[in-house]
């Protein structure tokens, strides 16, 4: 068997999720390479090359990959693996996996299976359903199998080794279709939801966009993530790339902390991998608290306060 792990990456930084789908990779099998599509990526390949795990990485650097538009990517990577015998081709379960996984399978001509959390074989995988509620065992027998991970299941590779790294000179495929207009990237100076040790969520009780500031405080002083639920995010209190769920993003912090939060089943996909997870709600029947490792029934507007004080 021989497994290629695609990796995400910002051109200057390797998405932590990258590394955990290397340690995925190593669960299938030990012959693992790595490959890289980007502009000016010497200063990308010096984290990657220290990852264990892997026996080579492909790095390819063009103009064309500035920005990570699937089609020329999955274009691209199916040229590249062309006549050779890679087995499994794995990509982390975040937006840009889910964005080029499925047009990389169309070209290849597979079935992709989605988001695995176990593999049990190289054949055979486990990934969830019905937003977690159940746990499907899934076998493929295509000869190339696209998969994506969802890297909270698995923990990231140790960086300590030094891989070897070939630069390849592709003809690389741009698709007419397709044209980059911008992309809008949200910033802060917190820590990115995906990789966050912790994470601090309110809910529709916060009531409005305004008392998210109760949350700031308590956030920079623990050095976390800010987050929101999907009626949140829906209600206009906060942006979109703050939802986390099953429609958002999937968490596994050290720490969730869910204010105001009801607790549907939606947002405990998103959430059910943290080490431990803690609520304050007013409503002593809200379903949170079946799923949290620490429960205080309070008015948040009380709680929040005297929370941040003595911290």
């Amino acid at each position: 068997m021989k497994i290629l792990v695609v990796i995400e990456h910002d051109n200057k930084n390797i998405k932590q999720p990258s590394f955990s789908t290397i340690t995925a990779a190593n669960e299938i099998d030990s012959n693992v390479e790595a490959i890289i599509l980007g502009k000016d990526l010497d200063k990308t390949l010096d984290s990657l090359k220290k990852s264990n795990g892997l026996k080579k990485i492909y790095a390819v650097d063009s103009e064309i990959f500035e920005n990570p538009i699937a089609e020329n990517l999955s274009l691209t990577i199916s040229k590249f693996i062309d006549g050779k015998s890679f087995t499994h081709i794995l990509s982390p379960s975040s937006t840009f996996g889910k964005n080029m996984s499925p047009k990389l399978s169309a070209l290849l001509d597979v079935q992709q299976i989605s988001d695995i959390t176990k593999v049990i074989n190289n054949e055979t995988f486990e990934r969830p359903i019905y937003a977690g509620n159940a746990i499907a065992k899934v076998k493929s027998n295509d000869p190339t199998k696209v998969i994506t991970v969802r890297s909270t299941c698995f923990e990231p590779v140790k960086l300590d080794s030094n891989v070897e790294i070939e630069k390849l000179s592709l003809n690389v495929d741009k698709n007419s279709s397709i044209n980059f207009v911008k992309y809008d990237q949200s910033k802060s100076d917190r820590p990115e939801l995906t990789s966050a040790k912790i994470i601090i969520s309110g809910g529709r009780g916060m009531q409005n966009g305004d008392n998210f500031k109760l949350l700031e405080g308590i956030a920079d002083k623990l050095g976390a993530a800010m987050g929101a639920s999907r009626a949140a995010v829906d209600a206009g209190f906060v942006p979109n790339d703050w939802q986390v769920g099953q429609t958002g993003k999937i968490v596994a912090p050290d720490l969730y902390i869910a204010v105001g939060i009801s607790g549907a089943i939606q947002h405990i996909a998103g959430i059910k991998d943290s080490k431990y997870i803690a609520c304050i709600n007013k409503d002593e029947e809200a379903p949170i608290f079946n799923f949290s490792d620490y429960g205080l029934v309070g008015d948040l507007f009380d709680v929040l306060p005297k929370l941040e004080e003595n911290l």
